[in-house]
C-alpha cells in the first residue's frame, strides 16, 4: 500500500487514451470528415469573399492599385445611389409588411376549420423560384387591363363608379359642320328654332358603338324646335353611302351629350338617343351646338404600375407575395408554443380579443417576430431576381438595388472594381443583421 493510499487521498484517475466528444466520437475522426465540407467552404464562401475584398481595391483592368476611389464612387454614383435609397426602402417595408400578414394569418388561421388548407395555399408561393414569381407578376403588372390583372381589376373599379366615354377616338370627317374646340367639337354656324341639325362623325370602331345604338334617322324639323341626329358617318364598302347623309345601315351615337353654347355659357343640353336624334327647346335659337370633351375622353387604362413611379412599390408587393407564407408557418410554430392558459386567464379578466392579441400574444410571440423580420431583413439585402425580371427596361434604373447594381457594373459595364467594392458594401450590411440574429437565436437555446 502506498503512502498516498495510506493517507486516505484516492489515486489520480488515469488519463484517457483518446480525446472524445459528447457523441463518443474522437475529434480526429469529426475532423476528418468535417475536411471535405471545410474544402468546399473555403472554395466556395472563404476565397471569393476574399477576393472580392482584394479586388475592390484594383482599378478596372486588374493590374493598377486604385485604393479606396471604387468605395468612393458607392456614394457618387448615380446609380449606386438609387440603388442604395432603394435598398433602404426594402429593408423597412418588405419584412415590415411579410412579418405582419404572416402574424395576421397565423393568428386568425387558428380560429377556422380549414386553416390547413389556407396556409397551404399561402406558403405555395415558397414553392415557386424567384424567376417564375418574375415573370407571373410581369403579366399581373401589364399596362393593358386585357392582360393584366391588377388594371383589369382597377379598371373595373374605377368604370363602376366612373364610366368611361363609348367614343374617344370620334373626330369629324371632310366637309363636316363641326370644328375642333377645347377637346371636343362645336358647330361652325349657330343654329336655329325649325332648323334640322346634321352632326356626322368618324372614327369609332364597329365593335366599339354602344350596345344600345341602333340604325340612325335622318332629323326632321319641327316648328319652335331644334332637332338633329348624331351618328357613325360611315358605311363599309368601297362607294358605298353617301357623306354627310344618315344611310340605312349606319348607327347613332346613343348617348352623346349636345350642348347650345349661348355668349359662352350653356343655355340646354340634351342626349341623344339610340338612334342618334336629338331636339333642343327655343331656348337653343342662335346658339352653337356643341360636343363637349367629356363625350371623346379616352378610356380610363389604370395605373402604369412599373412606371418610375410605382415600379419599386409594385416588385415589393410580388416579394410579399411569396415570401409572407414563410413568416406565417415559422410564427405558426412560435404561436403554437403559447401557454394557453394566459389568453384564458386575459379573457377571464375582461380583456377583449384585440387586447389579448396586442397585450398578451404579440408580446409572447416578440422573439419569432424578430427572427423572422431579421431573416427577410437579410434576404431582401440580396434581393436581385424579382427586380431583375419585373422591371422593364425603362423603369430598371428608378427600381435598381444593390445587388441588381453589382450585376451591371461587373457584367454590362466592365467594372469589376467597383461591382467588388459593392459586394464587400452588402456583407458589411449583412453581418452586423446576421450577428444580431445568431446572438438571439443564442440567447433562447440559453433560456
Amino acid at each position: 500500500m502506498t503512502s498516498a493510499t495510506a493517507a486516505g487521498v484516492p489515486p489520480a484517475p488515469a488519463a484517457p487514451k483518446s480525446r472524445k466528444n459528447v457523441t463518443g466520437t474522437r475529434r480526429t475522426v469529426a475532423a476528418l470528415f468535417l475536411l471535405p465540407a471545410l474544402v468546399l467552404l473555403g472554395a466556395l464562401v472563404v476565397y471569393p469573399i476574399g477576393y472580392s475584398v482584394v479586388r475592390s481595391f484594383y482599378d478596372q483592368s486588374g493590374d493598377g492599385f486604385a485604393g479606396f476611389d471604387n468605395y468612393q464612387a458607392l456614394f457618387s454614383d448615380e446609380g449606386i445611389r438609387t440603388a442604395l435609397k432603394n435598398n433602404v426602402i426594402w429593408v423597412v417595408f418588405a419584412p415590415t409588411v411579410s412579418t405582419a400578414l404572416g402574424l395576421i394569418f397565423a393568428v386568425l388561421t387558428e380560429r377556422v376549420r380549414w386553416g390547413t388548407a389556407f396556409k397551404l395555399v399561402v406558403f405555395m408561393p415558397m414553392a415557386i423560384s424567384m424567376l417564375a414569381a418574375g415573370i407571373i407578376f410581369r403579366l399581373v403588372y401589364d399596362q393593358d387591363p386585357d392582360k393584366g390583372v391588377a388594371n383589369a381589376v382597377w379598371v373595373g373599379v374605377h368604370d363602376t363608379f366612373a364610366q368611361s366615354s363609348a367614343f374617344p377616338k370620334a373626330h369629324p370627317g371632310r366637309e363636316s359642320p363641326l370644328t375642333a374646340q377645347d377637346g371636343g367639337f362645336v358647330t361652325k354656324d349657330p343654329v336655329r328654332t325649325g332648323q334640322a341639325v346634321t352632326l356626322p362623325l368618324l372614327g369609332v370602331a364597329p365593335d366599339q358603338m354602344p350596345d344600345d345604338a341602333k340604325n340612325a334617322v335622318a332629323p326632321k324639323a319641327e316648328p319652335g324646335k331644334i332637332t338633329g341626329t348624331t351618328w357613325q358617318d360611315f358605311t363599309r364598302g368601297k362607294g358605298v353611302g353617301k357623306l354627310g347623309g344618315v344611310d340605312a345601315s349606319e348607327l347613332g351615337y346613343a348617348g352623346m351629350k349636345i350642348e347650345a353654347v349661348k355668349d359662352g355659357r350653356v343655355v340646354e343640353s340634351t342626349k341623344a338617343a339610340a338612334d342618334g336624334t336629338f331636339t333642343l327647346s327655343s331656348k337653343a335659337d342662335g346658339a352653337r351646338l356643341r360636343l363637349p370633351a367629356g363625350n371623346f375622353e379616352e378610356p380610363y387604362n389604370g395605373l402604369d404600375w412599373l412606371g418610375p413611379s410605382l415600379v419599386t412599390p409594385a416588385i415589393i408587393g410580388a416579394y410579399v407575395w411569396m415570401w409572407a407564407g414563410f413568416a406565417m408557418v415559422l410564427i405558426a410554430a412560435g404561436l403554437a408554443g403559447v401557454p394557453r392558459e394566459l389568453l384564458e386567464a386575459a379573457r377571464v379578466d375582461g380583456a377583449n380579443e384585440w387586447q389579448v392579441f396586442r397585450r398578451v400574444t404579440v408580446p409572447l410571440l416578440a422573439p419569432v417576430l424578430a427572427v423572422v423580420t431579421v431573416t427577410l431583413m437579410i434576404n431582401v439585402l440580396k434581393v436581385f431576381d424579382l427586380v431583375f425580371i419585373i422591371a422593364p427596361g425603362s423603369s430598371q434604373d428608378d427600381a435598381n438595388v444593390l445587388a441588381l447594381e453589382l450585376y451591371r457594373k461587373g457584367f454590362s459595364e466592365d467594372q469589376p472594381g467597383i461591382a467588388s467594392a459593392i459586394s464587400v458594401f452588402l456583407l458589411l450590411l449583412v453581418i452586423p443583421v446576421m450577428w444580431f440574429n445568431i446572438r438571439r437565436l443564442r440567447r433562447e437555446v440559453r433560456r
